[in-house]
């Protein structure tokens, strides 16, 4: 009966679980990735890294992340509400705030959301209140087999991320672009096309705004000396800042690209305004003889001429057809039909 009631024991002391896990991996000394079970205690001794994901709208985060060994600069920063950008270095850890598209079931979204994280030489914890893409593509490569080095390197995959989804975002919106500037090479302009370009012109500008701040994050690592950092923790800023400035360079044409196609559209909008003015015109100046003709012939007045000849409104009709054809015959000659 002993051994049982030690059995009892120990489940009974056993660490309970990580709340607010989302997924969990350790990285191996060979680089290679193993998924941890979130319903079960995770052993912090263990050989390798820990890179621990959370969703930080599940409140039984905070009580765990508050009693975690991270500094508490980067504690408070992963239980904060900051909504921008931000990269800190101190002694022996490395925190932030990235931008990054929200992602839905099967694709990304254009709306932006944030995640935060903060690392150790042996410790990566991330969160995010929204599923966001990047971190979920990085799950994806690890489970996959991608292999990295240390946690820096873990952190600069997941800014890969960041740069591909916003690249696979910057093709489609390309594309839509595309398709909407041989419309309008064709004449074959729609009144939603506007309303289009307007949406993606607004879309380029959230992620110009997305990607300066996180290019100006790693630009300003790159100038700081972080020798004082343990390799583990030494992040490559300048060839992830040189990505994300081609990147922005790429978005930014787009973005000049639509509001020129959009001045485009609406200049052709209104030459055919003007088209239908000029139209207009001409047909209310050919009007106007008959209908003065039509206007004093309607006067209750004696005198007027053809009240007492029987074919008097075959001659008023006569006269107005030949008013008409006097109105064509000038505006031909004076060039109004070419205007």
């Amino acid at each position: 009966m002993a051994e049982p009631a030690k059995l009892v024991s120990a489940i009974e002391n056993k660490e309970p679980a990580i709340p607010g896990l989302v997924w969990a991996f350790r990285l191996h000394a060979d680089g290679s990735a193993e998924a941890l079970p979130i319903d079960q205690p995770i052993e912090f001794s263990h050989d390798g890294r820990l890179w621990l994901h959370f969703n930080l709208t599940d409140g039984r985060v905070r009580p765990w992340i508050a009693a975690s060994p991270l500094p508490p600069l980067a504690r408070e920063l992963l239980l904060s509400n900051d909504t921008f950008q931000q990269l800190h270095v101190i002694d022996h850890c490395v925190y932030g705030v990235f931008s990054d598209l929200v992602r839905e079931i099967d694709s990304a979204t254009e709306e932006t959301a944030f995640l935060r994280f903060a690392m150790t030489e042996h410790l990566l914890v991330s969160g995010r209140h929204q599923a966001l893409c990047s971190a979920d593509a990085t799950r994806r490569v690890l489970e996959g087999g991608y292999r990295v080095d240390n946690v820096a390197h873990l952190l600069e995959k997941i800014v890969d991320e960041v740069a591909d989804t916003l690249d696979r975002m910057v093709d489609k919106l390309g594309q839509e672009i595309d398709d909407i500037e041989e419309r309008i090479l064709a004449d074959d302009a729609k009144p939603e096309m506007r309303r289009n370009l307007g949406r993606l012109r607004r879309t380029c500008v959230r992620l110009h705004r997305q990607l300066t701040g996180l290019r100006v994050l790693f630009h300003r690592l790159d100038q700081k000396n972080t020798d004082h950092l343990a390799p583990a923790l030494r992040i490559h800023a300048g060839k992830l800042a040189q990505r994300l400035d081609g990147l922005d360079h790429d978005i930014v044409e787009l973005r000049e690209r639509s509001r020129l196609l959009e001045e485009e559209l609406r200049f052709k909008n209104e030459e055919e305004s003007n088209r239908h003015l000029h139209t207009l015109s001409i047909v209310t100046s050919l009007l106007l003889p008959p209908t003065l003709i039509t206007g004093i012939f309607g006067m209750n007045t004696k005198g007027l001429p053809l009240t007492d000849v029987d074919e008097g409104f075959i001659w008023a009709a006569a006269l107005m057809i030949c008013s008409v054809g006097a109105a064509y015959l000038f505006m031909r000659r004076t060039g109004i039909f070419k205007k």
